[in-house]
């Protein structure tokens, strides 16, 4: 067994082993979302569409949201070139400079703890949010009138209880992989060249997908057992990604072909709630049975939904396209344990993140429809949130978001 298989093996034991002492079983299956091994070869960085959006999703996450904390556009773009290269090296499991040679009077090009490591497909999506076009009423790049439409404000839903020291943010950053320390890697370094630029606002680690792009694997499960993403939109699904998922120039912004908009929200779990809550009333909350994961009235897990015979307030019947229209979104959410709240109780749940063509046409008419009558409402509670409009892939020699400030 090499070092990083048993690293890797250590750190989900890890997760296990404190999530069965914390709250039992239920925990420890959604801690075994690790299905099948990984190819730890690099996923190419350059391309039409960033890179950690259809890619296959991998075991690990590490999301940071940052604010601009300068006023001077030319250092604002000369940061993003300088991350831009950066980016393409980490993702092909390089460091970016030296990290143990130079001068000794000067601190190392790159930090090093991903030394020896394989790229363990890394991938680095990077988004900008409404702030940045315009705060405070200040239009400080000259980016106002360049703002999709699409990037709107999220609205207030009912139930919300976000706070604002984990929402928002100026530029977001994503980093996904199979290990984590490569993901933890990534971010530390895009932070260290964005000093004096950006700071850092709010950061979220992942791990458990709680959803898959590639619809032929085993469902993974979220923290309450269940599995989650049954219906995703599949990464290899060109027709359904360019309907559902990728921007187009005919939507009104021609700087974000190619591109997506994310949704991101931290949604807490009352796990202690639900641990003593029945298998049946469970099941009635989702819809679907525990174990095999189908849907009331059908017997496997991928049989067409009969809606009609799932419970009105069902999670999947609110959620499901054919209630909505024919709305779909493509999901790449993580579970998170962040300690406890001080009050003896796991501070867990899922991190969600939705990519989709238009969030005020996908993401906000789904979750009003939720919000407003989901069975699910009574065990989660969404506290943090945030939009972002992610540009299309960087090309070669070129920059993150040079289709917006060019």
């Amino acid at each position: 067994m090499t070092e990083v298989s048993r690293r890797r093996l250590f750190a989900y034991s890890g997760v296990t082993l404190a999530a069965g002492a914390a709250a039992g079983a239920g925990l420890v299956s959604a801690a075994q979302a690790v299905e099948e091994p990984s190819d730890d070869g690099p996923v190419p960085f350059y391309g039409a569409h960033q890179a950690g959006i259809a890619t296959p999703v991998q075991d690990r996450l590490h999301f940071a949201a940052f604010d601009v904390v300068t006023d001077d556009r030319d250092r604002l773009v000369r940061m993003l070139k300088e991350c831009t290269a950066a980016g393409a090296a980490l993702t092909a499991g390089r460091p970016y400079g030296s990290a143990s040679g130079g001068l000794p009077e000067s601190p190392p090009d790159d930090t090093g703890e991903a030394l020896g490591l394989p790229p363990a497909r890394l991938t680095l999506t990077v988004g900008f949010g409404p702030t940045l076009f315009e705060k405070d009423g200040k239009d400080q790049f000259g980016l106002k009138a360049r703002r999709p439409a699409a990037l709107a404000d999220l609205p207030r839903f009912p139930g919300d209880a976000l706070d604002p020291d984990r929402s928002g943010g100026d530029i977001c950053v994503q980093a996904c992989a199979d290990d984590p320390q490569v993901a933890v890697h990534a971010i530390r370094n895009l932070a260290r060249i964005g000093f004096g630029v950006v700071a850092v606002r709010w950061s979220q680690l992942g791990f458990g997908k709680t959803s898959s792009t590639t619809p032929d694997q085993q469902t993974p499960r979220n923290m309450f057992g269940f599995k989650d993403g049954t219906r995703n939109i599949s990464g290899g699904d060109d027709k359904a990604l360019g309907e559902h998922v990728w921007a187009s120039a005919k939507d009104g912004t021609p700087w974000m072909a190619g591109g997506s908009y994310v949704v991101v929200r931290r949604i807490r779990m009352h796990i202690e709630t639900w641990d003593r809550t029945s298998l049946k009333e469970q099941q009635d909350t989702f819809g679907r049975t525990k174990g095999e994961g189908n849907p009331y009235g059908a017997k496997r897990e991928h049989d067409p939904v009969p809606l009609a015979k799932l419970p009105a307030d069902s999670h999947v019947r609110l959620a499901h396209p054919d209630s909505n229209g024919g709305i779909r979104i493509l999901r790449r959410g993580y579970s998170f344990t962040d300690g406890s709240d001080g009050l003896g109780r796991l501070d867990a749940g899922l991190f969600f993140i939705a990519y989709q063509r238009d969030p005020r046409k996908q993401f906000v008419a789904l979750q009003n429809r939720l919000a407003d009558s989901d069975h699910m409402n009574e065990y989660v509670q969404h506290v943090g949130s945030g939009v972002f409009a992610c540009p299309p892939g960087p090309r070669k020699g070129g920059y993150w978001g040079e289709t917006l400030f060019a």
